[in-house]
């Protein structure tokens, strides 16, 4: 077995050369911090694209496809989705519209112009009934329209080019737009008590950290599926304790509750923890652990 290395640099195939790279989502937590990484990079002018859905809708295939030639882009990253579980849920033509039409499109257009192609994906393409965390070659059973939306734009990326990362991840939370901390600092700071599902496990990422290791990553060619989430796990009550007791806020009662108290229209998987085996088996570095991002996280928040 090849040996292991942890710095980063010595997997970046492109040192020295100027990217042009293609961002759509651009106005997500992700998205603005993949713009944030890729303009950061020492000694590299790279040239970012950073499409919110006003400048790019990728349910429109024409407009697409035009633009995505327009720019001839060396990377793509597709972080447009719909993401509102239980809206899904409810609305299952608009997410199956942009989960997996759009990213069709966006798989037409990288394949035409020759783009290196990134899809963030999900943890809810699984359904949860593991007994150990999933690795990127378990079987798929995604339970919730959000989750089969997903998996049906991964399946278009995988039939429609040859050049892709497809990023499953889980509870994303960063310093742009909204997101779980900060609706609970939020909530604390009017409430005595909140109600939380002890029921649900899996690892909570810190965006900067997953932008960081998809912008390295995203140089190589090391295509295919990878796991990625800070390390370790949790539960959503045990998620929530933690940010109070890192932001001092130890004199909110969280009450854990069990998912069917909580009454949301789309199902969740009970235990959705991903095992990072890609990342061991290309012997790459992984991200810290969940703890260690959330005290970083809490520090610049409050």
């Amino acid at each position: 077995m090849r040996e292991c290395t942890l710095i980063d640099k010595a997997f970046i195939s492109k040192v020295g050369l100027a990217l042009k790279v293609l961002i759509t989502g651009a106005q997500g937590q992700l998205g603005r911090d993949l713009v944030d990484v890729f303009n950061c990079i020492k000694d590299k002018d790279n040239e970012v694209f950073s499409l919110g859905k006003d400048q790019l809708d990728i349910t429109e295939s024409g407009k697409v496809l035009e633009l995505i030639s327009t720019i001839g882009p060396d990377i793509i990253i597709n972080s447009a989705a719909n993401t509102n579980v239980d809206g899904c849920e409810l609305e299952p033509d608009s997410a199956y519209r942009v989960n997996a039409l759009g990213s069709r499109n966006v798989a037409v257009a990288s394949a035409r112009t020759g783009a290196k192609l990134v899809y963030i994906s999900t943890d809810y393409v699984f359904d949860g009934k593991a007994q150990r965390p999933y690795t990127e070659f378990d079987a798929t059973n995604p339970m919730s329209v959000y989750g089969k939306s997903k998996l049906a734009g991964e399946r278009y990326i995988t039939g429609l080019h040859n050049k892709y990362f497809i990023m499953r991840t889980s509870w994303l939370y960063g310093h742009h737009g909204h997101n779980f901390v900060k609706t609970m600092l939020r909530l604390a700071k009017g409430k005595d008590e909140l109600a939380v599902v002890d029921d649900q496990v899996g690892s909570p990422t810190f965006t900067k950290d997953l932008a960081k290791f998809i912008v390295n990553l995203v140089q190589t060619e090391l295509y295919g599926i990878y796991h990625v989430t800070n390390t370790g796990s949790c539960s959503w009550y045990q998620f929530v304790t933690t940010i109070f007791k890192m932001a001092g806020l130890d004199h909110v009662k969280v009450k854990p509750i069990s998912t069917p108290e909580l009454g949301r229209p789309a199902p969740r998987p009970a235990y959705s923890v991903l095992d990072h085996y890609c990342i061991r088996l290309e012997c790459l570095t992984d991200l810290r652990p969940w703890e260690e991002a959330l005290q970083e996280y809490i520090s610049n928040q409050v």
